[in-house]
């Protein structure tokens, strides 16, 4: 079995978005979840389709492995790092003027049948 491995890094979007599409679709093949992704009205679904599709790109065009083959193994969301902003309407309070806008890592690894 051959492991095929894609990642987005640095995804401007909160991991727990993209980790409740991710629960849906794990179960499908690849062609089928892209085709599920298309439909879903969440933004989340955008980042993750582009990396699916980037994954089944390395395992066609690399590899030379069908597309039809390919099952997901592992898809998984990662916490980046989060930028800091400041919000005024909250004052000049450390702990409550911070909003943190988080980034996420996808890595989808797929195999071949």
């Amino acid at each position: 079995m051959t492991l095929i491995k894609a990642r987005n890094k640095f995804v401007r979007m909160s991991p727990r978005k993209i980790r409740q599409l991710v629960d849906h679709v794990k179960a499908l093949s690849p062609a089928m979840a892209l085709s599920q992704l298309e439909f879903v009205p969440k933004a989340a679904a955008l980042p993750l389709a582009k990396t699916i599709r980037q994954a089944i790109a390395n395992a066609s065009h690399n590899l030379k492995i069908d597309q039809k083959s390919l099952k997901f193994k592992e898809i998984f969301v990662d916490e980046g790092k989060a930028a800091k902003r400041a919000d005024k309407s909250h004052g000049s309070r450390f702990d409550r003027g911070i909003i943190k806008k988080k980034n996420s890592h996808i890595t989808v690894i797929l195999e071949s049948r």
